[in-house]
């Protein structure tokens, strides 16, 4: 299921993270685990933050996905499901057909 997420990163602890060097690796082992299809990162309610859309194949992968967020950034995560256009294209036409 595509799938966005968002995530605050603590600006404390994401500080600490830049200047130990550890923040670009987290990253790039987030990225690697998820493969997303867009990845953008900049500022948002006044800390650092990153939006991910990607493919989650199972729920029980969830805690995999978020704990390194929690445990490493002290970051506040939504994951939502989402669509495309060709996505919502099909299912206004399921309606439809229903």
């Amino acid at each position: 299921m595509r799938v966005m997420l968002r995530a605050q990163m603590d600006t404390q602890v994401s500080n600490e993270l830049i200047r130990s060097g550890r923040l670009p690796e987290i990253m790039k082992s987030m990225m690697e685990r998820l493969n997303p299809e867009a990845a953008y990162f900049g500022p948002s309610e006044g800390g650092r933050a990153c939006t991910m859309v990607f493919d989650m194949q199972d729920s029980w992968t969830l805690p995999t996905i978020a704990e390194p967020l929690f445990q490493e950034m002290g970051a506040k995560i939504e994951i939502q499901p989402v669509m495309t256009r060709d996505d919502l294209d099909k299912g206004l036409s399921a309606l439809q057909q229903g």
